[in-house]
């Protein structure tokens, strides 16, 4: 299975830092080439990736050079296809990941990721006599990622190639398709400590200890981002842990997230999960200048009235326009 693309629409323009990642990544990976042409298919001269790749025992026996290699690894990779891989979902998930966040927490947590993976795998790989293997590799890192999108974005699909006699796409819930990679790292990991097929050249246990540490973040940040989008509409809440939905009536549907407003130049933009209607055609809003209140209703299989509140300072606005697309109201209201 191999991943395309994700439904799930960004609110606050282009992922820059994640563009950056890639970049250097692919201009590390291309550095490597130049140095030692047996990068492309697997670094056979093992002078470079000791040099700058992180070996567990010399993390745990000198700090200070060690530390510092657990960084240089993180955008290193042992070959053209397992760059190609990594690139890939760092592409498809780590977009969202740094809209939900921001960029400042993204970088932060995406290293933070790494260092979890990197210790966790030195640790066992000590323990078990193999701490003089080097790793490189951003794997740990966006296992981090899929960790936390996983519990940021569960409602989520994602547009998927798989090959079986024909190549077509299919659209996998993320619920899905995230713990069943994640399940799949566990038996590879067990399988290649048996010793069953081979030595196995990839470090699972960094992939799991970075899966960990994401699904971590991702607690913390629905406990945390959540409320704070709640607040921002004007319906301050206290975050409760999902637990069992009734359904509700289709006259009476409740957002599963409360509208988010933010200013532009000369505008306003107010962003709302709509779930259930055809179009925009089906969505109206209105503004209330005595409340500051943008009143959203929807009319369709399933029936919506929300309301966002607009900035003290909001005056003379005006509805220019709605969109939707994938679930997603842009509301955008004009400045006097």
């Amino acid at each position: 299975m191999f991943p395309i693309h994700d439904d799930t629409e960004r609110i606050h323009g282009r992922p820059w830092l994640n563009y950056g990642l890639i970049f250097t990544n692919v201009a590390v990976f291309i550095w490597q080439v130049l140095t030692d042409p047996s990068c492309l298919l697997g670094c056979s001269d093992p002078q470079l990736v000791y040099q700058y790749g992180s070996v567990p025992e010399v993390i745990f026996n000198d700090p200070a050079r060690g530390i510092p290699s657990i960084f240089t690894s993180m955008f290193m990779h042992g070959g053209i296809a397992h760059i190609v891989g990594n690139m890939v979902f760092l592409w498809v998930f780590g977009d969202n990941i740094e809209d939900k966040f921001g960029r400042v927490k993204y970088i932060i947590i995406y290293l933070g990721w790494g260092v979890a993976a990197a210790l966790l795998h030195s640790a066992f790989a000590v323990s078990t006599d193999e701490g003089m293997i080097p790793a490189v590799g951003a794997s740990g890192a966006i296992s981090g990622i899929l960790g936390a999108y996983v519990l940021m974005f569960p409602k989520a699909r994602i547009h998927t190639i798989i090959t079986a006699f024909f190549i077509y796409t299919v659209r996998i819930p993320v619920l899905v398709y995230i713990p069943f990679w994640f399940v799949l790292q566990v038996i590879f990991g067990v399988i290649g400590q048996l010793g069953i097929g081979g030595e196995s050249s990839v470090a699972y246990l960094a992939h799991i200890g970075g899966f960990i540490a994401g699904v971590a973040t991702g607690l913390v940040g629905r406990m945390i981002i959540v409320p704070r989008l709640a607040a921002m509409a004007g319906k301050g809440t206290t975050y409760k842990p999902p637990g069992r939905k009734i359904r509700p009536k289709i006259e009476d549907v409740i957002a599963d997230s409360p509208p988010e407003v933010i200013e532009g130049p000369g505008y306003y933009e107010v962003i709302a999960e709509i779930r259930g209607v055809s179009d925009a055609s089906a969505i109206k809003a209105t503004y209330d200048p005595a409340t500051k209140l943008v009143k959203i209703t929807a009319s369709g299989a399933r029936k919506y009235e929300m309301y966002a509140k607009m900035p003290d300072t909001a005056e003379g606005v005006s509805v220019q326009y709605i969109q939707y697309l994938n679930g997603i109201a842009r509301i955008r209201l004009a400045k006097a």
